[in-house]
């Protein structure tokens, strides 16, 4: 008979799998510390009554979901909700990735001064600290702003934009500002894409566009889909850019979750609730975390 390994005694795929993961353990533990410390403290203060100032500031009372009870029943929270995904589908997944992935197609093909020039124009958006890039972008859009002195130059009448368009005026001052990031990551990938694969497809009578397509987008789909997830998350959390902007006014018309929560845990000093509302919004970074990894998951090799 075959005789029987003894328990308790790790086989060698064992020992070698916890071998790989030792030396992240101090990344683990750090996670742990930094991270999911602070997600769990957070949950647990959207359960309690916690405000600013008075007895509720000192003494919070647990109250189990009576925070979320009242946070999905507010016409204020969905209205933030849509306003917050249509910020994200209009300003990440369309305007950062369509135009940071046309600018990067367009710069490969360009002189190399020009494609320093714009890259640069581009890049400056990017790096500028995200409260001077809020102010500009407010004279920018204001009504003695810039773009109405350049409508004007055309005999075209302006309007006060951050009033009658507050959204539209983020979004675009989101594209704006997040596009470089793109850029830079397509560039990077469609560098990669081996030219023996794009030679072969013209060779056979792909026009540009069928090689874009069915050769180049295969090819670079992990890039798309971390960026698609990076610029998602990060626009989730966007909130200096339209406090500065618009306040997320006038009235709720850019008041994006981000927005709420402040505007609820510090402006009306509900610290609970407006805890809440921040938990909310981590758990649909969660969900737009998900999507991405189940539809973009790339192909193994």
């Amino acid at each position: 008979p075959t005789a029987r390994p003894r328990r308790g005694r790790r086989s060698p795929s064992s020992r070698r799998a916890f071998g790989r993961a030792l030396p992240l353990l101090p990344a683990i533990l750090l996670l742990a510390a930094f991270m999911l410390g602070p997600i769990v403290y957070s949950l647990y203060g959207s359960l309690t009554d916690r405000a600013m100032t008075g007895p509720r500031a000192a003494n919070p009372q647990f109250i189990g979901l009576d925070n979320y009870t009242a946070l999905f029943s507010s016409a204020e929270f969905w209205n933030s909700l849509v306003l917050t995904v249509v910020f994200i589908l209009a300003s990440a997944v369309i305007g950062q990735n369509v135009l940071g992935m046309l600018l990067a197609v367009l710069l490969r093909s360009a002189v190399k001064p020009l494609r320093s020039l714009v890259g640069g124009l581009v890049v400056l958006a990017w790096v500028l600290p995200e409260i001077v890039a809020a102010f500009a972008l407010y004279a920018f859009f204001s009504t003695d702003g810039t773009l109405n002195a350049v409508l004007g130059w055309f005999g075209l009448e302006g309007t006060s934009w951050l009033y009658y368009f507050p959204l539209l005026s983020v979004i675009i001052a989101n594209i704006w500002r997040g596009t470089a990031f793109s850029m830079m990551v397509y560039n990077a990938a469609l560098a990669e894409v081996p030219p023996e694969l794009t030679e072969a497809a013209t060779i056979d009578g792909a026009g540009a566009w069928q090689r874009f397509t069915r050769v180049t987008l295969p090819v670079i789909r992990r890039s798309i889909s971390t960026n698609l997830l990076l610029t998602t998350l990060q626009t989730l959390g966007v909130f200096t850019l339209i406090w500065v902007m618009t306040g997320g006014g006038p009235g709720t018309q850019s008041s994006t979750l981000p927005v709420l929560a402040f505007q609820e845990a510090f402006k009306f000093a509900q610290v609970g609730y407006g805890t809440a509302i921040a938990t909310v919004t981590l758990l649909i970074g969660a969900v737009f975390s998900i999507v991405y990894i189940k539809i973009l998951k790339p192909e193994v090799d």
